[in-house]
């Protein structure tokens, strides 16, 4: 106990235990022990990038939407501050399919009892939907209602047998992707398409309009809206539903990139990589969705630049995110099998800062989650939980799992086996008066209250959450920079300095100070 507690007091931010060290010094010196590392990660610095990026899309247009000219400044600003670091820079340029919300879409009830449902609050266009305007029958396919209930609406071709040419179908979440069921409900004629949420259990992400993609690989050609699971169900139950759907949307192909910058270690074969998707969606300028995890992990970057690694160090700042996870799987699926292998482990910074925060770390050992749609979660993910988890309680910070759902950039490096791990402070999904009791906050709010909203500004922020995880990141980056060897069994060094790495509080799940 006495260690952990030296240890703990050497590891609080700068500001709080001492003066922060003088600016020169950390850029400067080489930052090898965590106590020097965690001196010069500066909660100043970090807000400094994600200043730069509220500039830059004040002066374009307001967002900075992969493809547009206030996503180009964005990775030239990052590509720059890594290039004058000393970091090999690639701007890895690609091709892809934008989505754009154009303006208000519609849900109507034509018959019986014509009803004007409201967006925003009884339905949503699913990002990624193809733009139209259609009025036609509806075929409910394959439901299960009720708690419990175990939908695989429209996901089977059993689900389309005798399905009417010209209707607009009307689906249900479960099991399989969302873009699998608009292909299927298209080769099954249908013109249009309603999908509820699946309603499973009472949690509010599975009753409420659902906050998912099509993909970029979406081709069915027809719109797609989303509504709650009541609205779903009241739905169903209606004889001679007819309704219109007008989604409206622009999808178009655009050119954008990511932004890959690397250090090169003594052993070359063994990559680790840190990566945050660096474009905003169009509503506004994404400063924490996601300019807290690129500017926690550029700042890392500068403050590990004079570092000497064993392991090669990656960093990723990713393209169309926001659009399917486009960057980061073209940059995956674009390797061979060879240099997938050389990857020891990817860490994932999305979403680090929101402003009714609860901490949270990807659930490598599926203790709270099962993985997403039957996927195993590689075996190193167990190790990289630890070792977040090990630095929240070394700085007695409450934590909690969250789930490995395939909603951010890490989904293709566990698709292709590459062990992965990361952070989450919340996004669209209520606080619950046990989070507030835990992490303080407001209850009944979203944890990110401006999600894809044009508020998510430099203003959307919690300074606490952002300032202890880009400690977080920078500790784990910095760990694996000198050895992986708890996570793919390769041996390296230890980080220099008299410091042991505490074990993570209680056995898994939510640990109170």
């Amino acid at each position: 106990m006495a260690v952990m507690a030296l240890a703990a007091a050497a590891l609080v931010p700068a500001g709080e235990a001492m003066a922060a060290p003088q600016q020169k010094a950390c850029d400067t010196r080489t930052n090898n022990t965590y106590t020097k590392l965690l001196e010069c990660i500066r909660l100043d610095e970090v807000r400094e990038h994600q200043a730069a990026l509220q500039a830059i899309a004040d002066a374009n247009g307001g967002n900075r939407f992969s493809g547009t000219p206030g996503y180009d400044a964005s990775a030239a600003y990052v590509a720059e501050r890594l290039e004058a670091a000393g970091y090999d820079v690639e701007i890895q340029t690609f091709d892809y399919l934008a989505f754009e919300v154009v303006g208000p879409s519609t849900l109507q009830q034509i018959a019986p009892n014509p009803t004007t449902y409201v967006e925003g609050v009884d339905f949503g266009v699913i990002t990624q939907s193809d733009p139209g305007d259609v009025t036609a029958p509806v075929t409910p396919v394959d439901l299960q209602l009720g708690l419990g209930n175990t939908s695989t609406s429209g996901c089977d071709a059993s689900d389309w047998v005798g399905f009417p040419a010209g209707h607009i179908a009307l689906l249900q979440r479960g099991t399989c992707t969302f873009e699998l069921k608009a292909e299927n409900a298209a080769a099954a004629g249908a013109v249009g398409i309603v999908i509820f949420n699946q309603g499973d259990t009472a949690d509010p992400s599975r009753q409420g309009i659902p906050a998912v993609t099509l993909t970029a690989n979406n081709t069915s050609g027809i719109p797609v809206l989303g509504t709650t699971y009541a609205l779903g169900a009241q739905l169903a139950g209606t004889p001679g539903l007819v309704m219109r759907v007008f989604a409206n949307t622009l999808r178009q192909i655009l050119p954008t990139s990511n932004v890959i910058a690397e250090k090169t270690g003594v052993n070359d074969d063994n990559v680790v990589m840190a990566g945050a998707h660096l474009d905003s969606v169009l509503a506004g300028p994404g400063i924490n969705d996601n300019g807290s995890g690129t500017a926690a992990i550029l700042e890392a970057a500068e403050q590990l630049a004079k570092l000497n690694p064993q392991n090669t160090l990656r960093f990723a700042f990713w393209g169309a995110e926001e659009s399917g996870l486009v960057g980061s799987t073209n940059y995956v699926n674009g390797l061979s099998q060879a240099e997938k292998d050389r990857i020891a482990l990817y860490l994932n910074f999305d979403m680090v800062g929101s402003p009714n925060y609860i901490f949270m770390v990807y659930d490598g050992d599926q203790s709270s989650f099962p993985p997403p749609a039957g996927v195993p979660i590689p075996d190193g993910s167990v190790a990289i939980e630890d070792i977040f988890e090990s630095f929240y309680t070394l700085r007695g910070e409450p934590y909690d799992d969250t789930q490995f759902s395939g909603r951010s950039d890490y989904q293709a490096f566990i698709l292709n086996g590459i062990p992965a791990g990361g952070l989450f402070t919340g996004a669209e999904v209520p606080k619950t008066a046990e989070q507030a009791a835990i992490w303080g906050g407001t209850v009944g709010a979203q944890f990110d209250p401006c999600y894809h909203e044009a508020c998510d500004t430099f203003a959307n922020n919690n300074d606490h959450a952002l300032d202890v995880n880009a400690d977080a990141i920078a500790f784990a980056i910095l760990t694996y920079a000198y050895s992986t060897e708890s996570v793919n069994g390769v041996p390296g060094r230890k980080v220099p300095g008299n410091f042991q790495i505490p074990a993570p509080a209680g056995p898994e799940g939510t640990f109170v100070p």
